[in-house]
């Protein structure tokens, strides 16, 4: 079978200059911008997603007890609560957290896991009688001092039923007036539907703030592309054209891990080819790759048929990018909202 035209270049790319800096030299930048790590650094915050960190702020420097952070996978949950637990890391004489994110243990496990992180004593591990009487001291220790002390857990929608049980039970150890320990649940969807089971109400009723992360629309995603560019040193407006811009917010649905992979090689295709700013038709060839359908919720932006199958056409290198400056917005569409229409929020990549 003859190689899928692009695919080979790349391949060979990735092999060969992976050392050599890939793309950030060809690009102007001082790292990859589109990494799926959960870096702080790269954080952008649409309405929703300024909304769930203020949430977490408060929920684990107040004495709040069960805060729920829901998003589906890849909409930023991870990044949020490291871009909080980074905060607090410079407050360590305030605030004490121990994170997990990987919830799939025993309940054993999950002992020896809390006596580890919060610095009890070996014998706790192995005795749940033990652990409890030393948390509460330590818990009670830590609120005569003023501080605060917090339980994360990531991925939280994959807790077995009889850990979901445990943390509910530790929220018992408290005092007549606050909270002693603050835990943090965030997971996908799926998470609130457990929650809604009748075995998981008593613990459904313990949560007092709740926050939930959605897609980005175009405008957020334009926003969210130049802005990782720009952290990475580069100029978006000689990376990505416009219109790959809006056809990587279709292909991606809006979803910042998607994003990422499109963006990432998308960059890579364009190295390839030694063409920027990187046209739509490279996106087009990395949404077929990946076997992405390209079927964003907003009916006016869905890329056609002939679109999806045609071969991509054949790319100028090219590295003038004042071109740009003269591309026409693309159009707005309606979109219904409670009865009336609502404009699209202006197209900001290359302002």
């Amino acid at each position: 079978m003859p190689p899928v035209a692009g695919v080979t270049v790349v391949a060979q790319t990735r092999s060969e200059d992976y050392h050599q800096g890939m793309y950030e030299r060809f690009f102007g930048l001082r790292e990859r911008p589109f990494d799926l790590s959960p870096n702080p650094r790269f954080l952008y915050l649409a309405r929703r997603h300024r909304e769930a960190l203020s949430n977490l702020r408060y929920g684990l420097t107040t004495s709040r007890g069960f805060t729920l952070l829901l998003g589906e996978a890849g909409t930023g949950k991870t990044t949020l609560l490291r871009t909080v637990l980074a905060e607090l890391e410079s407050k360590p004489d305030q605030v004490e957290w121990v994170l997990l994110s990987n919830p799939t243990l025993t309940r054993s496990e999950f002992l020896e896991f809390l006596a580890n992180g919060f610095k009890l004593s070996p014998e706790s591990a192995q005795s749940k009688v033990r652990l409890l009487e030393e948390l509460r001291q330590h818990l009670v220790a830590r609120h005569a001092a003023g501080q605060l002390t917090a339980l994360v857990l990531d991925e939280a929608q994959s807790l077995p039923y009889e850990l979901l049980e445990e943390v509910r039970l530790l929220s018992n150890i408290e005092e007549s007036n606050t909270k002693l320990l603050n835990v943090v649940l965030a997971g996908q969807p799926e998470l609130a539907d457990r929650l809604n089971e009748s075995q998981l109400r008593q613990l459904k009723q313990r949560i007092s703030l709740r926050c939930e992360l959605g897609a980005l629309d175009l405008p957020d995603t334009a926003a969210y592309v130049a802005g990782r560019i720009r952290i990475a040193g580069g100029n978006p407006i000689e990376i990505l054209s416009r219109e790959a811009v809006t056809s990587i917010h279709e292909i991606s649905q809006g979803v910042p891990r998607t994003i990422n992979v499109v963006c990432d090689n998308v960059l890579i295709g364009g190295f390839a080819a030694q063409v920027r700013p990187v046209p739509r038709s490279i996106v087009l060839e990395v949404m077929r790759d990946f076997d992405l359908d390209g079927s964003p919720s907003s009916p006016g932006e869905q890329l056609t048929q002939q679109e999806l199958h045609q071969p991509a056409p054949r790319v100028e290198p090219t590295r003038d990018a004042s071109a740009l400056e003269e591309s026409p917005e693309p159009e707005t569409t309606g979109r219904e909202a409670s009865g009336s229409a609502r404009r699209r929020r202006p197209f900001s990549f290359f302002s």
